[in-house]
């Protein structure tokens, strides 16, 4: 019997696999459905970087020494030095990807090519089953299985998407979700238009990159956001200590409604474009304009009501938010950028009833990640946005979380845990609440 068994191979669950190596104690089994590691293939755009530094990698901020570090994967791979010199906290995207599937192939706990179809409780244990009938055994399970790409219900059709037992063809032109971006590029830039939907990282990128090629291809380029203006990410160093040990627990203490407002709130500091990009979009905007222009249209506060498919691709109707005003856009190619959505897996219905739950169906998870009734059985990984706060997937609080899972598996600390990293306070300071 295996003390626990992860599903999906994320970075996160991949940090767990890594902290755990070296821990005897503990003897996982990591399950993922592809045949290799894959961290958003369809946005590896050659230049795109993380938006995180390097030491938000799969175990550093937990254990600095260990040896799937991302320093001691580029000093494996003849890298450190370049990396030195060029004076950036933050790795290209592709290398990051690179570096965990090195870290991947070193690990006896991780098995590709085994989806899992079925858990179930057999009384004393988890009993998982995968696509090909094998069975795992397990004390405990640590859920990672990540995010679907999302597109809102108006637009479905035209991408294909079911719609209870019926799928729709897609129509005449090219659409997807920008998680598909990569492979549908070339199809995309053969088109007469594209029209970009989305308010974030993901949107700015795919703008970026087909601006660039606009002059090659000759298509025009649309980029329409529901946002009130193209928001950048606030990325300064007393916001970033949000992503602190005591913000999370202060977060988690709050009525539930008050946790809702203020994710809506916080977009901009998780959901907003890198501040960098915003200004090289501009600057590249401009120089286009001195040598003559290029044709492309930025819409903002604009909504996406209906979409529809036309002779050779798309019509979208739009609603200016502002203005009140509605209109309508033929284009014959459509990337929509609009993130993404997670689903309670279909291989937990035998289990529902040993799983905590919220008022609107989401995980229930308590100060160390456990969402079962008993507390100690059953972890989430970047699923508990909505009980912990926006640090929910960032890269950099990966590790801590890690700890805290493998503290509560092993009843002590194997990697010490932060308790308090932050200048501020976030409730009220305990030397003033009994202040006259």
């Amino acid at each position: 019997m295996k003390d626990f068994v992860a599903v999906g191979l994320g970075p996160f669950n991949l940090g767990l696999a890594c902290l755990t190596d070296p821990i005897d104690e503990l003897d996982g089994l990591f399950l993922e459905a592809r045949s290799e590691f894959a961290w958003h293939p369809g946005m590896m755009l050659e230049d795109a970087t993380l938006q995180v530094p390097f030491l938000a990698d799969l175990v550093t901020m937990a254990d600095p020494t260990s040896r799937f570090s991302f320093l001691n994967h580029l000093k494996e791979i003849g890298r450190l030095y370049p990396f030195y010199i060029r004076e950036s906290f933050f790795p290209l995207r592709q290398e990051y990807s690179d570096y965990c599937s090195w870290a991947a192939s070193r690990l006896d706990s991780v098995r590709f090519d085994s989806p899992v179809t079925r858990i179930e409780h057999d009384g004393s244990a988890y009993v998982v089953t995968t696509g090909s009938g094998e069975q795992h055994v397990a004390r405990r399970l640590v859920l990672g299985t990540g995010t679907q790409p999302y597109v809102p219900e108006v637009a479905r059709g035209v991408l294909g998407f079911e719609t209870g037992a019926e799928r729709l063809p897609q129509p005449a032109g090219v659409t997807c979700h920008s998680a598909d971006y990569l492979r549908r590029k070339a199809e995309l830039q053969e088109l007469e238009s594209i029209t970009v939907i989305g308010s974030g990282q993901s949107a700015a990128e795919v703008y970026a990159d087909l601006l660039a090629g606009i002059d090659e291809h000759g298509y025009t380029l649309t980029w329409v956001t529901r946002s009130p203006r193209f928001f950048p990410m606030e990325y300064t160093k007393l916001t970033l200590e949000l992503t602190s040990p005591e913000y999370t627990s202060y977060f988690q203490g709050l009525p539930g409604e008050t946790r809702e407002e203020l994710l809506r709130g916080q977009r901009s500091l998780y959901k907003g474009i890198s501040a960098e990009l915003v200004n090289h979009i501009y600057d590249e905007l401009y120089r286009r304009q001195v040598h003559g222009g290029t044709e492309t249209t930025l819409v903002t506060n604009t909504a996406v009501t209906a979409a529809s498919a036309v002779d050779g691709g798309v019509r979208l109707e739009l609603h200016h938010v502002e203005e009140d005003e509605h209109f309508a856009l033929e284009t014959r190619g459509v990337v929509f950028a609009t993130g993404y959505n997670r689903e309670v897996p279909e291989f937990l219905s035998p289990i529902r009833d040993r799983i905590r739950w919220d008022d609107h169906g989401r995980f229930l998870a308590d100060a160390n990640y456990a969402i079962d009734v008993a507390g100690n059985e059953i972890y989430v990984q970047n699923a508990e946005e909505h009980t912990h706060g926006f640090v929910a997937p960032d890269l950099g609080m990966g590790a801590y979380r890690n700890s805290r899972l493998i503290a509560a598996m092993l009843g002590r600390e194997a990697y010490p845990i932060e308790k308090r990293i932050a200048f501020q306070e976030f409730g009220v300071p305990d030397h003033l609440r009994s202040a006259p």
